[in-house]
């Protein structure tokens, strides 16, 4: 297992006020899943998990072994395992079924839409390994385009955490709401930098770091990499970017967003994600309804993944904070100067010393 890209902060770095440790811990955010699940059986004796034979990958098993009773093994079967769900939830139970993303929603889209969203049936539903950095499975389990299809199912709450601690209380949360819920994690370590005082709502976006000469939206495990970004343009070029913590797409937090356009006037979006339909098509859906700006997009350039350490594809596929930063540099370019050059969604500007 590989661990994402880590870059060592200043000491005076600050989320909403509270320091970030200068370097700091490292988790996955599919414990902090399994945490959280294992806190939210303890609370709610009406909460089950259904699993599909990847039980300790995604780490249910820590539920598995606190609430045997409670847990439904359902095999390689994921259509079934939602069907079920359902049935679960409308007789009063709060079903989680969780596998590799790619298979909890890609091959799982119609009984998303109908059993499920049709339904308002009260399941979540927890997409493990998302992204390039599930590694050396390939492009076959790297999902990267469930964003995309969930966030247009009607009555779908869709959050992407950026670290353990918030997907600890992520899980919490979806499961104490009532409706739909998509929650995407990944497997790979990652860096811890919230607490449990750091805000935490359900569509409620958060800035992580003021600014107003540019605004880095992130969601996941991109939102460390926004933070090393905005570092990086602070101490080269004196450029305050504004830091958003985006971790519910669905319903998206509108009103942080256009204030973010009104009082920077420029912003990337950043996800390990396709860079169509995603984070940044609903940030740019809000954004041009609203006060249109120019506007960046880092994430999956319209391509399938591939095999390799979690690090490594990240780079390769320009995930970074290096492609936030240059990003950051042309959308502000853009702006100041009133750059119309013709480029596709996919065009992220390169890096350079």
């Amino acid at each position: 297992m590989c661990n994402i890209h880590l870059l060592t902060l200043n000491h005076d770095t600050y989320i909403m006020g509270m320091p970030i440790p200068s370097t700091p811990g490292m988790k996955a955010t599919r414990q902090g899943f399994g945490q959280g699940l294992l806190e939210l059986g303890e609370k709610h004796d009406n909460v089950v998990v259904l699993g599909a034979d990847v039980t300790g990958s995604v780490l249910t098993s820590v539920f598995q072994q606190r609430f045997p009773e409670r847990f439904f093994s359902i095999g390689i079967a994921e259509q079934n395992a939602t069907t079920i769900a359902v049935g679960l939830a409308l007789s009063g139970k709060i079903p989680f079924f969780a596998s590799y993303g790619a298979f909890t929603t890609m091959r799982n889209a119609d009984q998303l839409r109908i059993s499920v969203c049709y339904n308002e049936a009260n399941v979540k539903i927890a997409g493990s390994h998302s992204g390039v950095t599930v590694g050396p499975d390939g492009a076959t389990h790297q999902v990267l385009e469930d964003l995309a299809l969930l966030r247009t199912l009607p009555n779908m709450t869709l959050v992407v955490p950026c670290d353990y601690n918030e997907a600890r209380r992520a899980t919490i949360a979806i499961g104490e709401m009532h409706g739909p819920a998509y929650l995407r994690f990944s497997r790979d370590n990652s860096a811890m930098f919230t607490t449990d005082e750091t805000p935490f709502e359900i569509g409620k976006a958060e800035v992580f770091r003021e600014g107003s000469d540019v605004a880095l939206i992130a969601c996941g495990l991109l939102v460390w990499e926004a933070l090393q970004a905005a570092e990086k343009l602070a101490e080269k070029h004196g450029i305050n970017a504004r830091v958003i913590n985006c971790h519910t797409i669905k319903p998206l937090d509108v009103q942080t967003i256009v204030a973010a356009a009104q009082e920077c006037g420029a912003i990337v979006t950043a996800e390990e994600h396709q860079v169509h339909g995603g984070l940044g098509g609903a940030v740019a859906e809000a954004v041009v309804k609203n006060v249109p700006v120019p506007m960046e997009f880092v994430g999956m350039k319209d391509m399938f993944g591939g095999s390799g350490e979690g690090k490594e594809l990240m780079q390769k596929f320009g995930m970074t904070w290096r492609e936030i930063y240059a990003s950051a540099l042309a959308v502000i370019e853009r702006r100041d100067k009133g750059v119309r050059s013709i480029r596709q969604v996919k065009d992220v500007p390169a890096y350079t010393e």
